[in-house]
């Protein structure tokens, strides 16, 4: 059980209401993480104006989301792995690539299999990536620019990933589907 209000449109503060219902607009219904976002108009905000402005950086759709899938499951977020599979399968993300990222197993294409296994790195060690992985990276064919906007990412989805851990999100029906229980920490 939640332990915090999923706000609904009509509960939600009223600093909270037009991000919900654009959001419900776009999406079609409205996550359950958003409402209890809505809590806090200011995070709600912040939340949803970081995602925009991370759709100007250097990565395309399929990448953008293939870093928010790695996020959410090196964070080991039950929620955000659902929403960014059904998320990574509509921004062109291969059917083989989301598994394999849901299941901890390499993928295929050497460019996107770096910046996969630099998105862990920077995860697993809180920012702290070797300068060999740094170099890795790079040989990769991603610039320093890259490496900030990953950090970018990093930032925006572990924000969602810790907030679901704590108010223990319910799964949205439309996300149900894709519900994944893979190495979830404690």
């Amino acid at each position: 059980m939640t332990r915090f209000t999923i706000h609904t449109l009509e509960s939600a503060p009223e600093g909270s209401r037009d991000i919900l219902e654009k959001a419900r607009k776009g999406m079609g219904f409205l996550p359950n993480l958003y409402g209890i976002l809505a809590e806090s108009p200011a995070a709600l905000r912040a939340y949803t104006s970081f995602a925009e402005v991370l759709q100007g950086t250097d990565f395309t759709l399929a990448e953008r989301n293939l870093i928010w899938l790695t996020v959410s499951r090196a964070n080991g977020c039950a929620y955000c792995v659902a929403a960014h599979s059904a998320a990574s399968a509509m921004g062109k993300v291969p059917e083989a690539d989301i598994q394999a990222i849901r299941d901890g197993l390499p993928l295929v294409d050497p460019r996107l299999q770096a910046l996969r296994h630099f998105t862990e790195v920077l995860v697993e060690r809180q920012g702290r990536a070797p300068e060999s992985e740094v170099e890795a990276f790079r040989a990769a064919g991603y610039s320093p620019r890259q490496i900030i906007e990953v950090v970018a990412f990093v930032s925006h989805k572990t924000l969602s990933n810790y907030l679901n851990h704590l108010a223990e999100t319910p799964l949205d029906a439309a996300f149900a589907p894709l519900a994944w229980t893979g190495a979830v920490r404690a």
